[in-house]
């Protein structure tokens, strides 16, 4: 367990890794590294919300769940995000769950001081607005998927998001499961999988299924995949560079006002 706690830091998580220094040492002390059981419910319709989350190896499913029992995935958040957006957009609670899909680690960060860090209207705010709004995108993105596209290609546009969360091309979950986070019938799953590896593209033995051909999941999948993986990229992966560029430029307007 020591061994495990010792290969994860902060820096796993691309909202904490694109701070700068200054800012992400400012709350540093505060994060705490926990450990994430697969199953774990960390946030509970209307129940107050205590901590933001910022995965590094953790995969963590936003479920909303109807009086019916049925359920559906909204998103997903992994090493690329943070769970805990109604925390600093000014909610305490929510009316979804949020339960942990893939095991793993997270750093955990009490609701006052990440408010506190985002009142700063530092960079981090910057950061986690980008954020909210790509998760947004994935949101409605899921929407669309799930009513316009087959369940073969919402399948494969799970895998691939999950995967790109992942650190291997195994994934640890049940039919069962997966059919919770599409919102179909457990049935419809086992024939969208046994299509995939009849062709090839994954193999699947119960609790495991791994991608032997990404390659082809992404031709099988539909433009949702794209639409979401673009989105992100833009936001948070163009949209740091420009972030760092507005935060020397201040710096240097500083420096130029004080000489």
């Amino acid at each position: 367990m020591v061994l495990a706690i010792n290969q994860n830091n902060p820096f796993q998580n691309n909202i904490l890794a694109a701070l700068p220094t200054v800012e992400f040492e400012s709350f540093s002390d505060h994060l705490e590294l926990v450990h994430l059981p697969i199953g774990k419910f960390l946030y509970e319709p209307d129940q107050e919300l205590k901590y933001a989350y910022f995965p590094t190896s953790a995969i963590i499913s936003l479920h909303y769940v109807l009086a019916s029992g049925a359920s559906a995935e909204t998103a997903g958040v992994g090493n690329e995000g943070v769970l805990g957006v109604s925390l600093f957009m000014g909610g305490n609670t929510t009316s979804s769950s949020a339960v942990v899909q893939t095991a793993g680690y997270a750093y955990r960060l009490d609701k006052k001081i990440l408010k506190r860090e985002f009142d700063r209207s530092g960079i981090i705010q910057r950061v986690l607005l980008r954020y909210t709004q790509a998760l947004m995108t994935q949101m409605s993105q899921t929407a669309v998927c799930n009513r316009h596209h087959s369940l073969e290609q919402q399948l494969c546009r799970w895998l691939l998001l999950t995967l790109d969360r992942s650190c291997s091309n195994e994934l640890v979950i049940t039919h069962g499961l997966v059919a919770s986070m599409l919102g179909v019938y457990r049935e419809g799953v086992s024939i969208a999988a046994s299509k995939l590896q009849q062709a090839g593209v994954i193999s699947y033995r119960r609790g495991l299924i791994t991608v032997l051909d990404r390659t082809r999941l992404e031709s099988t999948t539909c433009e949702c995949y794209g639409v979401v993986r673009k989105e992100l990229d833009r936001l948070l992966a163009d949209g740091l560079l420009s972030d760092a560029k507005f935060s020397k430029d201040k710096t240097q307007q500083r420096a130029s006002a004080k000489s």
